[in-house]
């Protein structure tokens, strides 16, 4: 994994600068979202390990694929990849350009997991404390796990907040175990 995100940065860092530039952030988005689906469909995987397949190929099949999606940047940008036989990587490029992209809308996005649905009210709660911690505006997903038993577990980054009644039982019994 920490191969694959080495290789990803430069690309990822490459098309954030330019989307930056050209104040395409959106539209390069929603094409490296498309690109990634399309890597991680079964039959374009196939592909991409078939040594049989040419670099120029691929990314003609690639660009088939996309016609819609893709402005002519975009396809320049798989035509490189292919060429270095990086497309494989495009999941990770588009997760580094998302994070270099929050970073400059000064976002991050929150995944909130709890044991029951919360409220809008709930949200809009969590979501003030959170912007005014962490300084940034926030983009909250929720989810629901009732194995949690109660409480929440936040995630927002590499910050993970575990108020949850499991959580708190998991280390409870590591104390007793120790």
């Amino acid at each position: 994994m920490a191969e694959l995100l080495t290789v990803a940065r430069p690309y990822a860092k490459a098309a954030f600068q330019f989307a930056n530039e050209t104040s395409s952030l959106d539209k390069w988005s929603n094409m490296l979202n498309f690109a990634a689906l399309v890597v991680q469909d079964q039959v374009m995987a196939d592909l991409l390990s078939n040594p049989k397949v040419t670099s120029s190929e691929l990314a003609e099949a690639f660009k088939q694929i996309g016609r819609d999606s893709f402005d002519e940047s975009g396809n320049n940008f798989i035509t490189l990849l292919a060429r270095n036989k990086r497309l494989s990587s495009i999941p990770e490029i588009r997760a580094l350009y998302e994070a270099l992209k929050a970073e400059k809308l000064q976002s991050v996005d929150v995944e909130v997991t709890s044991a029951f649905a919360l409220s809008d009210a709930q949200i809009e709660r969590l979501a003030s404390a959170l912007k005014t911690n962490l300084k940034r505006e926030i983009n909250i997903e929720s989810k629901v796990d009732q194995s949690l038993i109660g409480g929440l577990v936040i995630r927002a980054g590499d910050m993970v907040i575990d108020g949850s009644v499991h959580g708190k039982i998991a280390k409870l019994t590591e104390t007793l175990n120790s």
